[in-house]
């Protein structure tokens, strides 16, 4: 049904509207997204209950983005002890206890625990109920409590937030092969004296090359699979080149164009078959790790039994309200973006329409939506993509500076990849950005800024940078800007004047 039709579905449903509510507010799901609908309905003194039905934090603390940095950083020491020639000192090959490692990423999750924790969202004045929720009709919720019993809570609104799960891709076999995922893959290598000798990493994606050239500089003997003709296809391929130069060079045995078929062991020996151009191979492995994507948990929450569409997220429309008004979506759930930020982003305009809606509603801005690639070099990027430009027939310049030729990065020895800025035809107004480099994510700050308040290249090149740093990349790419769009009439009267200022 069209969402423009919710309000007189809403209206003649068969459910029966409670006169009084025990709850303003219920919040389906502790990870980015229900954490900050929770913050905000507790600050805006709503009575405000947060289910969770398994770990506090949610995907991006417990098995996303947290310990999958924490890996990162531990490859990248490695790769810099392997490769200390290039800084002058005497190259050594790491040695790598594992098990110590996968411990530092399991004490780097419990140090961040607290600020997601049961304790401390009580003493902000949030409920928080340990169990699984399923939405009984518009208003009522129940709670099957993880320590038994049942629970059941009428609400004036509920905010569904219950992330996304790993897609398991069908290929036959791979059931049976005992495959790890990014959310069990921490708890299943934990204790390991060593890392995984042969290791399979399924997906070209952000996910599968962040973990493929981890491994690699951790000592396995990588195979990366993918079945796109490269990697990380959701960036500019110029972008995309970089990374997957720097995960060869790395050791990475990546097959673009590979599509696998089927999973199995023989003997003690565990194997994928991958299809390219027509031909068939088999190769060998000890583990295999599955990145394919990930995929919204929407099953058992009742909201197919209520008429919400669910097809591959919840349909939601620009308040990020369901096919019930009262009843929003936020993070991964509600998709487009499958980013942690963007979850808290949209859990503020959700929580914020479900408690005062009546009043005034806010439409969820998607206008300035960064994200980055924790590889290393690492991709970030913030608006328009040259590939979506020129899909969507949008006029655009490009200015390019290259990090070769930054003294910073010189000096650091990540003197590669580039920042790249798309504008209008002629004006300094940003459309997008890509950077490829260190620290891309932090660098890309300063554009997200300018592209949200409507400042263009001309600030940023009137901002002072401190000199060395990486951030001058964005300075200087404002001046390339500049120097390009100089008019060739005026450099000629300036020339004639200092000519006649002279005698």
């Amino acid at each position: 049904m069209n969402l423009k039709d919710r309000d007189q579905r809403f209206s003649r449903s068969a459910w029966k509207r409670p006169k009084r509510f025990d709850r303003n507010l219920i919040v389906i799901g502790a990870g980015s997204a229900g954490l900050v609908s929770a913050y905000i309905a507790a600050a805006a003194k709503a009575r405000v209950t947060l289910v969770e039905a398994k770990k506090m934090g949610g995907d991006c603390l417990n098995f996303g983005c947290v310990p999958s940095k924490a890996l990162i950083k531990s490859a990248k020491v490695a790769h810099q002890i392997r490769h200390a020639d290039n800084y002058g000192l005497k190259a050594v090959e790491p040695g790598v206890p594992f098990s110590a490692v996968i411990e530092r990423i399991h004490e780097v999750i419990a140090r961040i625990e607290p600020h997601d924790s049961v304790e401390r969202y009580t003493g902000l004045g949030v409920e928080v109920l340990e169990g699984y929720a399923k939405l009984i009709d518009p208003w009522t919720v129940e709670i099957a409590l993880n320590d038994g019993g049942t629970q059941r809570l009428t609400t004036r609104a509920v905010v569904i937030a219950t992330g996304a799960q790993p897609v398991i891709p069908s290929i036959a076999g791979l059931v049976e092969i005992d495959f790890m995922t990014s959310d069990d893959m921490w708890e299943r290598l934990r204790g390991r004296p060593t890392v995984p000798q042969r290791l399979v990493v399924l997906g070209g994606g952000p996910i599968g090359c962040e973990l493929a050239q981890s491994f690699a500089r951790l000592g396995s003997d990588v195979t990366q699979i993918e079945t796109a003709p490269r990697l990380m296809t959701r960036e500019d391929e110029d972008a995309a080149q970089f990374v997957e130069a720097s995960i060869r060079a790395d050791g990475v045995n990546v097959l673009t164009s590979h599509k696998a078929v089927a999973c199995g062991a023989h003997g003690g020996e565990k194997w994928i078959e991958v299809e390219h151009e027509g031909d068939r191979r088999r190769i060998c492995f000890d583990e295999i790790i599955v990145a394919v994507g990930r995929a919204p948990r929407l099953e058992g929450f009742g909201l197919e039994e209520l008429g919400i569409k669910v097809d591959r997220v919840v349909e939601t429309n620009e308040y990020l309200q369901t096919l019930y008004p009262n009843i929003f979506a936020a993070g991964d759930v509600a998709g487009p973006y499958q980013l942690t930020h963007v979850a808290g982003h949209q859990a503020w305009f959700a929580t914020i329409n479900a408690l005062f809606g009546d009043f005034k509603r806010f439409k969820v801005d998607y206008s300035v939506i960064p994200w980055a690639t924790f590889t290393d070099p690492e991709v970030a990027r913030v608006g328009l993509s040259e590939a979506e430009a020129k899909e969507k027939n949008v006029r655009y310049e490009i200015t390019r500076f290259n990090l070769d030729d930054l003294d910073r990065a010189i000096a650091d020895g990540s003197a590669r990849g580039f920042v790249k800025v798309l504008t209008v035809p002629g004006k300094d107004r940003i459309l997008g950005v890509t950077i490829v480099g260190e620290h891309a994510g932090d660098l890309l700050a300063e554009f997200v800024f300018a592209m949200k308040h409507g400042h263009g290249l001309g600030k940023v090149l009137g901002t002072i940078h401190i000199y060395p740093t990486l951030a001058e990349a964005n300075k200087m790419v404002a001046g390339q800007w500049r120097r390009n769009h100089m008019s060739g009439f005026l450099l000629f009267l300036l020339e004639r004047f200092q000519t006649w200022r002279r005698g």
